[in-house]
């Protein structure tokens, strides 16, 4: 299956952006590459990809940026997730990304669920980032990190920490995004253009090999 034409390759949109698809890799909670992620690219709806270019060039004035975690998301991923989820003896990245809470509590805290925003293709997963040079700003957790210092208000972040969420959350939403309060690095396009659509193509290298 192709890409479909009404999507965007972050990479080639917006190339200032740094790019970090970590369910590309084993550098994830569930410790392997998740299905549908057969390359490490950063995909959006057109319209959500223009907003976040929009982002970009705001932050920029600031020399700031953004690092992508994660965009469109196959169903398919998802899927992988629940999987995991249920899967009580496989516990690779606890002590990394969930030391506090046991795999039922993803369920029922929220971390993983049977549908995800990503799959509609104008949801995003990402951090601010100096532009000089690269290193993310602290934000008081790691990303997918799940736990109550992801949430967007937890009350142990520095000044520091939570002016930074402030300033990444206010960015966002001046250009349409609206932010997920249980995880600080998620945001969704508000009129994102597929509300009824659960993509599930997936995520493959480009005509010139990325």
């Amino acid at each position: 299956m192709t890409i479909p034409p009404f999507f965007t390759d972050l990479a080639a949109l917006i190339p200032s952006l740094i790019l970090d698809i970590r369910y590309a890799s084993a550098g994830n909670f569930i410790g392997e590459p998740v299905d549908g992620y057969q390359a490490p690219r950063g995909l959006l709806t057109q319209e959500a990809a223009r907003a976040l270019a929009a982002v970009q060039d705001d932050l920029a004035a600031s020399g700031l940026g953004l690092k992508v975690f994660d965009a469109y998301r196959p169903a398919r991923a998802v899927r992988h997730f629940v999987r995991w989820a249920r899967d009580a003896d496989d516990i690779r990245g606890k002590a990394e990304y969930y030391p506090h809470l046991d795999k039922p509590d993803l369920f029922r805290l929220g971390f993983i669920a049977a549908d995800s925003a990503h799959c509609r293709g104008s949801t995003v997963d990402l951090t601010l980032i100096a532009l000089a040079s690269g290193d993310e700003l602290p934000m008081g957790s790691a990303f997918d990190f799940f736990g109550p210092e992801s949430t967007l208000n937890y009350s142990g972040l520095s000044p520091n920490e939570f002016a930074n969420r402030e300033r990444l959350h206010a960015a966002m939403a001046a250009r349409g995004f609206e932010g997920f309060a249980q995880e600080w690095w998620h945001f969704t396009l508000r009129d994102e253009p597929y509300p009824a659509t659960r993509f599930d193509f997936p995520i493959i290298r480009d005509e010139g090999g990325v």
